[in-house]
């Protein structure tokens, strides 16, 4: 198991566009997808949440997402240099969570529903179209991969809230 160390809020690796995954030694990508998917199934197991993370949270900085829905809705699937290709002019409100700042949620807004163009560990290029939690995933995930925080979302100054103080508006 190769449980990597999640960066938190301040740490201005946060902030840094990820290099493409398609750069990088093919051992490494690999290597990077299973310090995802072990450090996302510690975090479940020690916080009781959590359905994805992107590389450059661990440190790891390419543009590589680890995803897994609880419903099984997608997944476990690692998402390589993932591109959205289209965004719906729908979107939704709702409070957004990152394991790199744990307690704390954000009052975010995003579009309801993302087609995502990535490619799979053997290079082979997929999408898939995501509605709702999905879609919201992805875009929070994808945003890492830009150096984006759903802190630099925020709607306004007021739209933060600790998860020990519960989700109410």
């Amino acid at each position: 198991m190769a449980v990597r160390e999640i960066l938190l809020l301040g740490d201005n690796r946060l902030w840094e566009v990820a290099a493409p995954a398609a750069s990088a030694p093919v051992e490494e990508v690999t290597q990077a997808v299973t310090d995802l998917a072990d450090t996302l199934a510690d975090f479940r197991l020690r916080h009781g949440f959590g359905r994805a993370i992107a590389a450059p949270q661990i440190g790891i900085p390419l543009r590589i997402l680890f995803v897994e829905m609880r419903d099984g809705s997608f997944g476990p699937a690692p998402l390589l240099d993932p591109q959205m290709v289209h965004a719906s002019p729908e979107t939704i409100e709702l409070w957004d969570d990152c394991f790199s700042f744990p307690d704390l949620l954000v009052r975010v807004r995003r579009h309801y529903e993302v087609e995502v163009r990535y490619r799979d560990l053997s290079g082979s290029t997929r999408s898939v179209t995501a509605r709702g939690d999905l879609s919201e995933l992805l875009q929070h995930e994808m945003d890492h991969l830009d150096g984006l925080l759903a802190t630099d979302r925020a709607l306004d100054p007021r739209a933060f809230r600790l998860r020990s103080h519960g989700r109410s508006a």
